[in-house]
Parts: C-alpha cells; structure tokens; sequence
C-alpha cells in the first residue's frame, strides 16, 4: 500500500528562543511581525537577534530563523 503526503499539508514549525523562552511560529516573519505576534507594537523596544542589536529601521526586513535566539527589551517610562 502506497502512502501519499499532501506537500501543502507539511507544516514548518520554527522554534525561536524568546527572552529564554522558546516559542514556536509556523513560518519565518520578520521582527516587526514577531512584536505583532507578542502585542509590542508601537511600544518602545530594542530587540537583539542571535547576539546582534536589530536596528529599528530594519524591523520589517530582518526574519527570524529557526534556532533563532532574540532578546527584547520593553522600554518602560515613570519614575
């Protein structure tokens, strides 16, 4: 008996390391779409990819990857 798979029906799963958490997505995004994801947007952050400060400018162009590790940081105001 042949076994037949569907490639539309292979999902990929990418596993990210996220402030030392690890969260799954089922596809690479960029940054500014991971902030979506994570309710940050509009908020003031600095984001680190694998070691590497993520310019701001560069948010929507920089995707994360598999065994991709980012630290995010929440600029918090008041006194």
């Amino acid at each position: 008996m042949a076994t037949f798979f569907l490639l539309d029906s292979v999902k990929t799963v990418i596993e990210v390391m996220i402030n030392g958490k690890s969260r799954q997505f089922t596809a690479a995004m960029p940054i500014s779409a991971v902030l979506a994801v994570l309710e940050l947007t509009g908020k003031r952050v600095a984001v680190e990819r694998n070691g590497d400060i993520v310019p701001r400018s560069q948010f929507d162009s920089v995707a994360i990857a598999h065994g991709d590790t980012l630290e995010i940081v929440v600029a918090v105001g008041g006194g």
